[in-house]
């Protein structure tokens, strides 16, 4: 959209016929205003009426004998997703075993053969939203049961059809299927209403929207030109255009974030600005000699990867992700080493005190072969004098390593030619923090300004193409190796039922002298989050259940000092069992904690419940974790049948059981969750594509960067009048800060 919108383009949608006030404010709260925000309004769905299966159809398929082999015993077969326009001839509600309760309806189509849908929660919602005589837009998977004949759905996406619009289903046409919320639908706004608007704002306002890419890179990728594109997303005349013009507004979309992340990345590649190091580092050889265990390959190459960085005379600006355990603290302390001796001054930046102590004591002892390195400690907790003390080492140079929290922000603070700055846990910090810290290390060096290398570390693991897309403007290394005497952590599933043998487990790993964890969601109980308290059961833990053990409580309204004693007497292994609330995802390693026991696990996100799991598996036994869950997951754990909310749960568990691999828990934690609530998309810096899917068009975002990169390395400013559009596009989206300027 060009930034000069045209007058049509900002109409509001209240003059549009069937609109008017009421209507039009309960669009505006969906984000639809003008006739802009109509246009890129994408629809949901479509209903293709060549497509629409007949319930006889597919009941006769799946009675061949020869899908089944004559085996009348089969299992439920799951088909992929069908779409259905049927009517309801009757809604049942039913209680089965133990209390639950279910609704039974039964859908007739055209053919005149039934199938039934079942739903198992938001009951009170479907009783209002079935009514017996409507007609329905039916999306699901089909489930047919060989020994009773049975067709079913359970808990399918379903549409009333407007009676006013049952024959266009029956007519063949490709339908647009918007989002419809309540608010809407209690607003009178009907799906045909919807159409109508956007046909309406189509007509008027799409002539003045400007395309931004440029047209060779159209040609090239033969992309549908953009007024083409949004038309057809609206009023389709097949599924193939649908496909071609989703594909070129998703180019459009990632091609100018990648131009955004291009200029930014080109903006701190300047060579003259960086801090040129020999990368022969005597001391980082020694330490790397004298450890009791060989590198991994894969520590190996990111260390490398780094040097080269800092040796290349251009400010470095790297991620270095790897899974919990993987290394990366050593090989942070080598690429420090290497910063020592080029004669600089290295930070360590932790998010908590606690975390920040536990590096101090790491460094001081994988370092003190050497004898002849400076560690500093600067935490907000410091008594005055060790400040002082502290501030002095660090103004002089007697300090060559600086570890600390959010304290080495303050103003006091004055560095001895800083040269490395390493960030643990970077998602903690924000982007104003990383750039003020960077700030106050920069020097002169004769005319210009010198600005100290970045290495930023996440123990989160990213997804290749959300990196790419998050992290663009940086470089990434990836540690994907864990080190041979890591054992991988054996994970269960486990229901409440049986979690008499799981204390009993936790018990016999005390025995033997491990330690343990037992994980809450809540702090204390709550009457409207049905979900277990840290606090309740942890007086029934420590006088019913564990008596004879040492049990220990930590929870996030604690003070921070008291917080951080508990974790270091239980370091100290002065509890046998600590009860805990999420406050331990990030926290100190307690090499001797081989079990950990997650109750109502359901309720936890995956990176979470992976976060969580990696506080134990940290020292050289074999450890466990174990995800509790009600019962009644039993039964959609074996079948996969329940509703969305509980189906991501059930996903959850299993990914949890099934790998321990850090990345292969963000893909899935993608997949369920979406890029914006994954890394929090305000934080981030990532848009809310509305085209594009980070996990699913990979290739996409490789092709938008390649071309990103090459158009900016012929033309930096955009200054080309080809480029007006896209540079116009890109201030107007990201407001680069000077990095492309109007013209």
């Amino acid at each position: 959209m060009s930034a000069d919108a045209q007058a049509p383009l900002i109409l509001p949608l209240q003059y549009i016929k069937g609109v008017g006030p009421r209507r039009a404010e309960m669009l505006a709260k969906e984000g639809l205003v003008t006739y802009a925000d109509v246009i890129y309004h994408v629809p949901r769905g479509y209903v293709d009426r060549t497509a629409v299966e007949s319930i006889a159809d597919m009941l006769r398929r799946y009675r061949a004998p020869d899908l089944w082999n004559g085996d009348a015993s089969s299992a439920i077969k799951v088909t992929s997703q069908v779409t259905l326009v049927a009517t309801l001839t009757s809604v049942r509600k039913m209680t089965v075993g133990k209390g639950r309760s279910m609704i039974s309806a039964t859908l007739q189509d055209e053919s005149g053969t039934s199938m039934r849908l079942i739903f198992w929660s938001g009951l009170s919602y479907y009783e209002r939203f079935l009514k017996v005589g409507s007609t329905y837009v039916v999306h699901g998977v089909p489930q047919y049961d060989p020994k009773w004949a049975d067709l079913n759905m359970h808990h399918p996406e379903m549409e009333e059809v407007d009676p006013e619009e049952i024959e266009m289903y029956r007519s063949g046409s490709i339908l647009p299927r918007y989002p419809m919320t309540q608010g809407l639908k209690s607003a009178g706004i009907t799906m045909r209403l919807m159409r109508s608007i956007a046909e309406y704002a189509l007509d008027k306002g799409l002539a003045d929207i400007i395309d931004p890419v440029p047209e060779h890179l159209r040609r090239q990728h033969r992309l549908m030109p953009q007024h083409d594109a949004l038309r057809k997303l609206h009023l389709p005349d097949s599924i193939d255009e649908v496909n071609r013009a989703k594909h070129r507004m998703k180019y459009e979309e990632l091609f100018i974030f990648e131009v955004h992340l291009a200029a930014r990345r080109a903006s701190r590649k300047r060579p003259e600005r960086g801090l040129p190091m020999q990368p022969q580092s005597p001391r980082a050889r020694a330490v790397m000699d004298a450890l009791p265990y060989e590198l991994t390959r894969a520590q190996k190459r990111v260390i490398r990867e780094i040097i080269a960085d800092m040796s290349s005379g251009a400010p470095m600006n790297r991620l270095l992700q790897g899974d919990v355990g993987s290394g990366k603290t050593v090989v942070a302390a080598l690429c420090m080493l290497n910063a020592i001796d080029n004669g600089y001054q290295t930070v360590l930046l932790a998010p908590t005190e606690i975390l920040a102590e536990q590096h101090y004591h790491s460094l001081s002892k994988l370092l003190e072969p050497l004898g002849n390195i400076g560690i500093s400690q600067l935490v907000g907790a410091q008594r005055s004098a060790a400040r002082r003390h502290a501030l002095e080492q660090i103004r002089s140079g007697a300090a060559n390593i600086v570890v600390g929290t959010h304290a080495l922000f303050e103003a006091n603070v004055e560095y001895h030619r800083l040269g490395l700055i390493v960030i643990d846990e970077q998602h903690r910090f924000g982007v104003a923090q990383r750039k003020e810290l960077r700030r106050m290390g920069q020097q002169s060096h004769g005319d210009q300004m010198r600005t100290p290398h970045i290495l930023v570390m996440s123990a989160t693991p990213i997804p290749r193409t959300l990196a790419m897309t998050l992290y663009g403007d940086l470089d990434s290394s990836v540690i994907d190796e864990m080190p041979a005497n890591r054992k991988p952590i054996i994970t269960r599933v486990v229901f409440e039922s049986a979690l008499g043998e799981t204390f009993g487990f936790i018990r016999s790993q005390v025995r033997l002298g491990r330690q343990a964890y037992i994980v809450y969601p809540l702090v204390e109980k709550s009457e409207k989050i049905q979900a277990k308290s840290a606090v309740e059961h942890y007086e029934w833990l420590k006088d019913e259940m564990f008596p004879d053990l040492k049990v220990g409580l930590l929870h996030g309204q604690m003070l921070w000092n008291e917080k951080e004693e508990i974790m270091r007497a239980f370091l100290r292994r002065e509890f046998d069992v600590l009860v805990s609330t999420t406050v331990i995802e990030v926290g100190i390693d307690i090499p001797n904690a081989s079990v950990m026991l997650i109750e109502n696990a359901e309720r936890f996100g995956l990176s979470q419940l992976h976060q969580l799991r990696g506080r134990v598996g940290r020292g050289s036994e074999q450890s466990y974790c174990f995800l509790a869950t009600k019962d009644h997951f039993r039964y959609q754990v074996s079948r996969s049948q329940s509703s969305e909310d509980a189906m991501a749960s059930v996903v959850r568990l299993r990914t949890m059981e099934q790998t321990t691999d850090g990345f292969q828990v963000a893909e899935v934690d993608l997949q369920l969750r979406g890029p914006g609530d994954v890394m929090g998309t305000r934080q981030s810096g990532i848009p809310e594509f509305r085209f594009a899917d980070l996990i699913g068009d990979a290739s996409i975002i490789a092709q938008a960067r390649t071309d990103a990169h090459a158009l900016l390395e012929n033309d930096p400013q955009l200054r080309l009048p080809e480029h007006a559009a896209l540079r116009e596009e890109v201030i107007r989206q990201f407001d680069t800060g000077g990095l492309i300027t109007v013209a």
